[in-house]
């Protein structure tokens, strides 16, 4: 099946496989590359390769190509590891990365990953597909991941999820400036009926299921964006993505749920700026807390950088009135005398 995409306003010149991720974010970057190479993407009915660029008006066209199944595989991939024993490891995992293997992706996930890295020594609670896959995160979303080595950690860390008892905070750059501080968010959440993509906030009656996010406001930058801490109690797909939206404050390059590149922003945001940035749990075998912390990406530090500079020319703009001057005789004080 062939699908058209009309490149919106605000784009003046962008990479083609980087408009397509933006605006089909439910589809894998490897998925496009794939179509690229098979020469299945056209730009106003030519055939282009990825490298090519796009600006507002153009017209693209594409369609994926048929796909096997990759064989389930070690590939030697760098991960970057922050906490490691004979149980588990956590691993903080790059924007881009897909978790688990599926249809139409490639041999660069990280379970073929961790295949290499733990060469052999993942539970098997997860079936072959997921071995030592405890929880995942979402393509675009980077941040701590945690990865089961044994079924015994696999277990614990399971009912740790299940029992929500582990602390996760995430942090969020978000279009707009919300008017408080701080607050907590509890609507259900479940399948958008007209996009089996996306999800939703909807009623538990009609099958939402119950969703909670806590959030305060780290820095603002202006009226322009905000980087947002989220504290998430429940685990629900795309939970953060979906609660903010609905307070009004989409996370920036979030194309599923409604962000559209904005000229204001100079350089636009390549991915869902979200990031798994802190975890608190019980290690499943001795008992002892870890406490994790990954550091932002390059990618959405550099981002912060263009808002805090944004925000400080938008703040130069606004100058205050000068105070007028007073007309008339000076004011007669009765502790002075007249001459």
């Amino acid at each position: 099946m062939t699908t058209s995409y009309t490149v919106p306003e605000g784009i003046r010149l962008l990479r083609a496989d980087k408009a397509l991720s933006l605006s089909h974010a439910e589809h894998s970057r490897v998925a496009f590359h794939r179509a690229f190479d098979a020469g299945l993407v056209t730009l106003n009915g030519k055939t282009i390769g990825r490298d090519s660029s796009v600006k507002a008006g153009d017209v693209l066209e594409f369609t994926f190509p048929d796909t096997k199944p990759a064989e389930l595989r070690a590939v030697d991939i760098p991960l970057d590891v922050i906490f490691e024993d004979k149980h588990l490891l956590a691993v903080n995992k790059s924007s881009g990365m897909i978790v688990h293997p599926g249809a139409g992706t490639g041999e660069d996930t990280l379970v073929h990953a961790l295949l290499s890295h733990c060469a052999g020594t993942l539970s098997g609670i997860g079936g072959v597909e997921r071995p030592g896959i405890v929880h995942r995160l979402d393509r675009e979303t980077s941040g701590i991941i945690l990865v089961a080595k044994t079924d015994a950690a696999h277990r614990g860390l399971s009912e740790q999820f299940s029992e929500r008892a582990l602390q996760k905070e995430y942090l969020a750059l978000v279009a707009g400036a919300p008017a408080l501080m701080s607050g907590s968010i509890r609507k259900a959440i479940g399948r958008n009926t007209s996009h089996r993509h996306k999800m939703a906030v909807v009623e538990a009656e009609q099958g939402g299921k119950d969703a909670h996010t806590d959030w305060e406001i780290v820095e603002r930058f202006g009226n322009l964006a905000t980087l947002i801490r989220c504290t998430i109690h429940t685990g629900r797909t795309h939970q953060i993505r979906v609660h903010l939206k609905s307070l009004g404050h989409i996370v920036l390059g979030d194309a599923v749920y409604g962000w559209k590149p904005d000229s204001r922003f100079g350089q636009q945001p390549e991915r869902v700026m979200l990031h798994a940035e802190h975890l608190i749990f019980t290690h499943p075998i001795n008992g002892k807390t870890i406490d994790l912390k990954a550091p932002l990406p390059a990618d959405m530090a550099e981002m912060l950088k263009q808002l805090r500079k944004l925000a400080k020319v938008a703040a130069k703009k606004i100058v205050a009135p000068k105070p007028k001057k007073k007309t008339g005789p000076p004011a007669f004080h009765p502790h002075e005398s007249r001459k």
